[in-house]
């Protein structure tokens, strides 16, 4: 009886042993692993809500831009309209030309139409021309108003050189005259003006002929995004 009694216990013994290592060996590790997949799964989850909360406010601010530029895509459309319906005439006579990129405008105006040749202040006709532009441009008060002075590349003459020395120069004079112009008489406001003299560097048309100097002999007034 006492034999069966220790066998019994050995045998006991024996199979809680085997419990105990599956238990520890198999199980366990077994168990802790799913719950480390289980705290993974949970953090990827959390990161993913992140990251689909960050896109979200991503493509909201996205498209807040889009439908805030398309806006001034617009309003800028309508100065050029405006331009298109008082400046008809010279349009036609090839005189001026407008031109619209996005939210950027360009009035391209011979020099012809503002300045006697050679010089740099503005003739009678050329004050009516650009009060008429001024006042369009003077309501879009959010831009910046940039005037250029181009010419063709024929040196300045002999007798126009101790005013002038060169097309840099003369290009200068005729853009500063114009900012000037548009500060004074059309009121609008300095800090939106720039003058830029370009001389002969930035041809629009080929100095080869008569026809493409009269081309690049011109103003640019420029309609530009505040930086």
């Amino acid at each position: 009886m006492k034999g069966a009694i220790i066998t019994l216990s050995t045998v006991l013994t024996i199979i809680l042993g085997a419990d105990a290592y599956l238990y520890f060996d198999q199980y366990k590790p077994t168990q802790e692993a799913n719950q480390q997949i289980q705290v993974t799964n949970m953090e990827l989850e959390r990161k993913a809500a992140i990251l689909e909360n960050e896109l979200n406010l991503k493509v909201a601010e996205i498209s807040k831009e889009r439908e805030a530029k398309e806006k001034e895509i617009a309003r800028v459309e309508s100065a050029k309209d405006s331009l298109i319906t008082e400046m008809e005439k010279e349009i036609q006579d090839n005189q001026i030309q407008i031109t619209q990129l996005a939210d950027k405008l360009k009035v391209s105006i011979v020099d012809r139409i503002l300045f006697p040749s050679g010089e740099a202040d503005i003739s009678p006709e050329g004050l009516l021309v650009l009060e008429r532009v001024g006042n369009i441009l003077k309501n879009m008060k959010d831009k910046i108003v940039r005037v250029e002075g181009h010419t063709d590349n024929v040196p300045i003459s002999s007798r126009l050189q101790e005013k002038f020395p060169s097309n840099w120069e003369l290009s200068t004079a005729r853009a500063t005259n114009v900012v000037r112009f548009l500060q004074e008489k059309v009121a609008i406001d300095p800090s939106r003006l720039e003058a830029v003299g370009l001389g002969e560097h930035q041809p629009v048309a080929s100095n080869e002929t008569k026809e493409g100097q009269a081309q690049n002999r011109r103003i640019e007034i420029a309609l530009l995004p505040i930086q």
